[in-house]
């Protein structure tokens, strides 16, 4: 079986365990990305002439396994396997595999090296199949691991790594995807850190292209040079230094480098920028034709350097925060002479704590030198709003990368969210580019209209602003809505009944109906391209495919944002048929039912029953066993009543007088041993003499008490002890009802778990993909898509029931409860003897 891809990123994430604590995740991620790279080359080029990876001989993977328990494994790695791997491909700056600061000393070096090297020798973990046509599960997997590793680095060692959101949205407005790409096309990162951003773009392209990165820290360039390897492009030219003061691609007359596309994310308000460079004497006059940067302020230092870098018919994209958009002095001046040459093209502005190094706004700005001389303006999208949490961090999701994609390349203008602004407006704002003074984006404060403060009613304007319901329901307003005064109306139903009132009106079922069977519209056909994948095809373009095809179905329909349709398919896609479609390409329609077992501490192993990721048994089980479900459900709610039956019970007669007061706990021994001890005290006071009719009372208790005295146990004459004993009679009967349902349920589950495990050797292919197709993703799929029409009545029954509470109650009639309130206050302070002024 094909290895998920949730399974590798678990597996590749658990080998950083082995690592943790003895350094931090900026210094870890190193010997963990080193392994991933070796395992690699080993499987993909090793013994392969020509390859454009060299492993030589004695320095593979295999190679490094020998090595494992052995007293000198740190100091072999270092000199049999990374030296000459180093050599071979002209790799540099690899971590220390005998640090004993970092991996500890002797056994404990020892014992942490060989476990890691292990957790690589799963043969689930063969690259030797990876696919190098845009669909690498091994290039997500890297990607896992470096967003993983930001994340714990902290806020200064975090920016190795461009968020691939962010990359995905230069990569997509860059325009590379739209240009006539070949491999002289060149694409340049000249603070490319770990080379993701490079990459993205990369992959952006039709064809392939020739990479070029530069990146000041030497171990990140390594990280970077390998990561090309591991996304197939080994030809990338990465080169180590610092770009500003020591660029490293140049041409032949010693002048930068130019380049048709240029992407980056500098570090932000760089305040060493300058050093071992004098931006007055530049001699790549990057500098000249527009200002020197503010000393301590090196954000335009690099964004001139991009200017630079592109050819007259270059593009090029930036990450830089927000304060480009606006600071004043050496910057205004920078900031003007670009407007006025008309290189910005475009800027967009950024949610807060995207970035791993800071948590302030970034931007976006867009050059494009191509078209300079005729550009009018600048479009302008306000995206600051569009993100989701993800831990400490902010992130982009699927659908707000696509909104802000096809907004910029359309230049769409949209209202609180982007349009083209000219450049006299610039020009009348003194080339401030901030956002805000051209976009507002913020939420319209919601107005409180004072006359119906006063004498109650909803104003019209507010319910005319639902005008987007009332085109979907055109009579749903007189069904909730009567006339009470001009401009003024009141609500006809209760609070409570405003949701049922708009679900059960005749127009809105019309409107569920028709989203139905616009969903079936679109999956009908795309059932039939689910049923056709066949082992070989590629997820990604799957995925790709499917979704335009949803934001395209959905792009009109009313009470619904198309692109939150379009996210519900990609989170779908993230946690469920994402692997399922990986499994698929790999193995075919194949569904096994495999034991799960798992080892103790002690190194025994448990089985754990069984299970079948591409058809869980819950599916197998509703399709064919049905009614064996049935009869289990109902022996479960059943189970549950008695159980509620037999709390309330407790609960009734937990008091300290209550029938349960003499036990330190209510379970079956101590209420067995209370009712022994009961029915020896009465067997005691008839043998005395006792009361008169005590066997009277005892023989006109119910069936349960019966019954319990037919188990050996009598119950006491007195009142008091006949109502105890009848209590816990009654639990122990419930008890014992209780675990017999407990047993039944327990025999029935285990025969429908049978039956299901041997039902799978018997689906063929066309059972599996009506399973994996329509009841598990089509069904998924339409459950998600229903909410969301459903949080439509939803927005809208609120709203109007916040309009009739707001509205509901006028000053006058609250004036009458206030005057009531304190008239009641005031006769009780009297009463207590108390004046009231």
């Amino acid at each position: 079986m094909a290895l998920k891809k949730s399974e590798l990123y678990s597996s590749l994430w658990q080998s950083c365990d082995e690592l943790r604590g003895g350094m931090d995740a900026s210094q870890y991620k190193d010997y963990v990305l080193v392994l991933l790279f070796i395992k690699y080359i080993s499987d993909k080029y090793a013994g392969q002439p020509y390859a454009p990876i060299t492993v030589p001989e004695g320095a593979s993977f295999a190679d490094m396994v020998a090595l494992k328990g052995r007293p000198d494994i740190g100091d072999q790695i270092n000199k049999a396997i990374i030296a000459p791997l180093a050599a071979a491909n002209q790799l540099s700056d690899f971590p220390d595999f005998n640090d004993a600061s970092k991996l500890g000393s002797d056994r404990e070096m020892v014992d942490r090296l060989t476990n890691l090297i292990a957790i690589f020798e799963n043969p689930a973990l063969d690259f030797s199949r990876n696919r190098a046509d845009g669909d690498d599960i091994l290039g997500d997997a890297y990607e896992y691991l470096m967003r993983h590793f930001a994340t714990e680095s902290g806020k200064s060692k975090g920016q190795f790594y461009t968020p691939a959101e962010v990359s995905r949205v230069l990569a997509k407005i860059l325009g590379i995807g739209e240009a006539d790409t070949s491999a002289a096309t060149t694409v340049y990162d000249p603070t490319c850190g770990s080379g993701s951003l490079l990459l993205k773009v990369a992959d952006e392209a039709g064809t392939k292209v020739t990479i070029y990165g530069q990146e000041k820290d030497a171990a990140t360039s390594s990280l970077a040079r390998m990561n090309m390897i591991l996304h197939n492009y080994p030809t990338a030219l990465i080169r180590q230094g610092n770009t500003l003061s020591n660029p490293k691609f140049l041409n032949d007359d010693g002048r930068v480098k130019t380049f048709d596309f240029v992407v980056a994310n500098p570090p932000f308000s760089d305040k060493r920028w300058s050093t071992g460079l004098d931006p007055l004497d530049d001699p790549h006059e990057r500098f000249t034709p527009f200002g020197v940067p503010p000393a301590r302020q090196g954000d335009y230092a690099y964004l001139l350097h991009i200017v630079r870098s592109l050819k007259h018919t270059g593009h090029g994209a930036c990450i830089l925060p927000h304060g480009v958009l606006f600071r004043g002095n050496a910057e205004a001046g920078i900031r003007r002479a670009l407007v006025k040459r008309g290189y910005i093209s475009g800027i967009i502005g950024l949610p807060a704590n995207l970035f791993y190094g800071t948590g302030i706004p970034a931007c976006i700005v867009v050059v494009d030198k191509e078209r300079a001389q005729e550009r009018e303006g600048i479009f302008m999208v306000d995206a600051s709003q569009g993100f989701m949490k993800d831990g400490p961090k902010n992130r982009l999701r699927d659908m707000d990368i696509h909104r802000i994609v096809d907004v910029f390349n359309a230049r769409r203008d949209t209202p609180a969210f982007a349009r083209l602004v000219p450049f006299e407006e610039i020009e009348r704002n003194d080339y401030n580019l901030n956002l805000p003074r051209y976009i507002d984006s913020q939420t319209a404060d919601d107005r409180q209209d004072i006359e119906a403060h006063l004498r109650g009613g909803i104003p019209t304007a507010d319910v005319d602003a639902l005008a987007r319901f009332w085109a979907v329901c055109p009579g749903l307003p007189d069904a909730l809505f009567i006339a009470s005064r001009p401009g003024y109306v009141d609500l006809t139903v209760e609070p409570a009944a405003i949701k049922p009132a708009i679900q059960d009106h005749p127009e809105y079922a019309a409107f569920l109906y028709r989203m139905r069977t616009h969903f079936a519209s679109w999956s009908a056909p795309v059932s039939d391209t689910l049923r056709a994948l066949q082992p070989g095809f590629l997820p990604k373009q799957l995925i790709a495919e499917l979704s335009e095809s949803l934001l395209s179905h959905y792009a009109d329909e009313p009470l619904v944002d198309a692109y939150d349709i379009y996210q519900h398919l990609m989170d779908y896609w993230a946690e469920t048929m994402q692997d399922d479609a990986y499994l698929i390409a790999a193995d075919g329609w194949v569904a096994e039912a495999t034991r799960i077992v798992e080892r103790t501490k002690s190194g025994k192993e448990k089985d754990k029953g069984w299970a079948c990721d591409l058809v869980p048994k819950e599916l197998v089980v509703a399709r064919y066993f049905a009614l064996e479900q049935a009869e289990i459900d109902a022996l479960a709610s059943e189970r549950d009543a008695i159980s509620a039956e037999r709390d309330e019970l407790e609960e009734e007669h937990g008091g300290e007088e209550g029938a349960f007061a003499e036990l330190d706990r209510i379970n079956k021994t101590n209420v067995g041993a209370r009712l022994k001890e009961l029915a020896r005290e009465a067997k005691d006071e008839k043998e005395e003499g006792g009361r008169a009719g005590a066997s009277n009372r005892t023989n006109g208790m119910d069936a349960t008490v019966a019954d319990a005295r037919n188990d050996g146990m009598a119950v006491a004459d007195a009142a008091d002890e006949v109502d105890e004993a009848e209590v816990l009679a009654l639990w122990l009967d419930l008890y014992r009802r209780e675990a017999d349902l407990k047993r039944a349920l327990k025999t029935a589950e285990a025969a429908l778990d049978q039956q299901a495990h041997d039902k799978y050797p018997a689906l063929d292919e066309r059972d599996i993909k009506e399973l994996v197709v329509a009841d598990k993703w089509l069904a998924a799929l339409e459950a998600a898509i229903g909410d969301e029409v459903e949080r439509a009545s939803q927005a809208l029954a609120t709203r109007v029931k916040d309009l009739a509470e707001r509205y509901g109650t006028p000053l006058p009639t609250l004036s009458e409860r206030v005057d009531e309130v304190e008239s009641r206050v005031a006769a009780h302070l009297k009463r207590m003897g108390f004046a009231w002024t």
